[in-house]
């Protein structure tokens, strides 16, 4: 990845943008620690002294920094009409999809984040993460939805998206066709749901169990 020079007297957010989408790629090798931070500040021509200030905050800023940096570069895969002339289940699949590619070459990097994230002290950053890339997508396909909808959509894509991010993670098969696939089934997942809300308003029935649909967008059909 080539960078445009930064601008002259940045700001440390103007920094930590510049830097988050080369934080991965070192990470890999380095870990998500100073080290890949100075890795990246030569690798771009910044100096090390200022990339260390504006990632003075330890490797779960350095996380969140990168995966808004993959926020930006998803949001710039697609025009609002490209996503508009789709299908509302094709433009969370491609949504998606662009994530997985823009992360595709640094996959180690990511495996190294989620090790960090998933340390109890971090669990709550962790699923404020899922929660903001669900949000983004979510509002990116054209939902604003700011009832229970919203909450529950949200849920949802968070689950289904961890749980893809865990096989892609292992898939060695031919344009990630393991994954997409199973992202298609998980999708699937998504849009039943919104004939299983009925359940939760219709007199008498079986009471709705989020954790039990959860669950099922989690462990069903993964073979």
């Amino acid at each position: 990845m080539k960078a445009e020079p930064l601008r002259e007297d940045p700001t440390l957010d103007e920094v930590r943008a510049y830097l988050a989408p080369f934080l991965a790629s070192q990470a890999a090798f380095d870990g998500w620690n100073e080290k890949a931070v100075a890795a990246a500040a030569e690798q771009t021509g910044v100096e090390t002294d200022l990339a260390a200030l504006a990632f003075n905050d330890g490797p779960v800023d350095m996380i969140d920094a990168w995966f808004q940096s993959v926020d930006a570069a998803m949001a710039d895969r697609f025009s609002p009409e490209e996503l508009s002339a789709m299908k509302i289940r094709e433009r969370i699949a491609a949504l998606v999809t662009a994530r997985l590619e823009i992360m595709e070459t640094d996959r180690e990097g990511l495996r190294r984040a989620l090790a960090i994230l998933a340390m109890p002290p971090n669990l709550r950053r962790a699923a404020k993460l899922g929660w903001r890339a669900a949000d983004r997508m979510w509002r990116l396909a054209g939902d604003n939805a700011t009832d229970y909808n919203h909450y529950t959509k949200r849920t949802l894509l968070s689950a289904v998206y961890g749980s893809t991010i865990s096989v892609f993670l292992d898939d060695q098969s031919d344009d990630f066709a393991e994954t997409r696939a199973f992202l298609d089934r998980r999708i699937e997942n998504i849009m039943q749901f919104e004939k299983t809300k009925a359940k939760i308003i219709r007199p008498g029935g079986d009471r709705f169990s989020m954790a039990r649909f959860i669950g099922r967008l989690r462990y069903r059909n993964l073979g």
